[in-house]
């Protein structure tokens, strides 16, 4: 798990051997047409659909923060707005805005549907939301050795899901951006933004769009220094992460882990289409490029079919 590849994100070294249990993960990230039945059947709203609660919300900045005016404290997410000419990439603003009114079923703002996209991954998903649907799913998000584990698809040590070259024969293998971001999009893999699931090869696990196309919850808070500690013991076996969140550039947010980068990363700016790579994310954050999946171990299976009928429902 992780890499000693000087050039990697100090976040993701350095190697170490971890084991974990067997499991099933989904094949592809949760779509919108899986999320919609979950809310049909449990009239669920997301994070981006609720009045935001200054008062929790303050507990999240640093003390003192001033309170925003109202308006900016109306229900939306963060939507990809790409600028038309290059712009400074230490500036994320530059190319996320917040949206009020944006959410899972209104990808880009009021107005927008996902009308003909049931075969898309559901995104503008915040942590508790994922949750939500996989206790529905009588499933779980996965840990975040359990995912590096699926992503890897047997294949110890290699930069990428699918091997050491990210381009092999001259196909890409994943949703990334090509171009020049985050204005220069040449659409070179096929899709300008999301992709639908399977649109891409699976890995030797079967397992599709484990890299590229929309970043993935993990259950594990987030620490930079995890797996610092973790390879200071000679093996970790079924690691479920740190007792709570820290992030040394932003102390007051609880963030949890996030794998598996999205359609947004680059060769000139973010290069998270690898394995081992990883970060932190708000848990109440939405977005258009962050989305999940669900795993289910054996111990939760004999449990699910003790239920009786008319129990929780799985989704395929």
């Amino acid at each position: 798990m992780g890499t000693d590849d000087s050039q990697a994100n100090p976040v993701e070294r350095p190697a170490h051997r971890v084991r974990v249990e067997g499991l099933w993960i989904d094949q592809t990230e949760v779509t919108n047409s899986q999320f919609q039945r979950f809310v049909e059947a449990t009239g669920y709203k997301t994070t981006a659909e609720r009045p935001v609660d200054w008062e929790q919300l303050k507990t999240q900045v640093s003390p003192g923060t001033a309170k925003p005016p109202d308006e900016q404290l109306a229900p939306g997410s963060l939507v990809f707005t790409p600028p038309d000419c290059p712009v400074p990439l230490d500036d994320i603003t530059n190319w996320w805005k917040w949206v009020p009114g944006a959410s899972w079923c209104h990808p880009e703002g009021p107005g927008s549907s996902i009308a003909g996209k049931d075969d898309f991954p559901v995104v503008h998903v915040s942590w508790d939301d994922a949750v939500a649907y996989a206790r529905w799913a009588s499933k779980r998000l996965p840990t975040e050795a359990e995912w590096e584990f699926a992503c890897r698809g047997g294949l110890e040590g290699k930069a990428y899901a699918w091997g050491d070259e990210f381009q092999p024969a001259g196909k890409y293998q994943a949703n990334t951006w090509q171009g020049h971001f985050p204005d220069i999009n040449s659409d070179e893999d096929g899709f300008p933004r999301l992709s639908p699931v399977k649109s891409f090869p699976p890995n030797s696990y079967g397992v599709h769009d484990m890299i590229g196309n929309v970043w993935e919850w993990c259950s594990d808070w987030y620490r930079p220094d995890t797996y610092r500690r973790d390879a200071s013991s000679s093996r970790v076996v079924n690691p479920t992460g740190p007792e709570k969140s820290y992030d040394p550039d932003e102390p007051y947010q609880p963030k949890r882990v996030t794998r598996g980068g999205s359609f947004l990363c680059s060769s000139n700016y973010c290069t998270n289409y690898r394995p081992s790579a990883r970060r932190g994310t708000a848990i109440d954050s939405g977005m258009s490029h962050l989305g999940f999946r669900c795993v289910l171990t054996p111990d939760m299976q004999s449990r699910n079919s003790q239920q009786p009928p008319g129990g929780k429902s799985t989704t395929p």
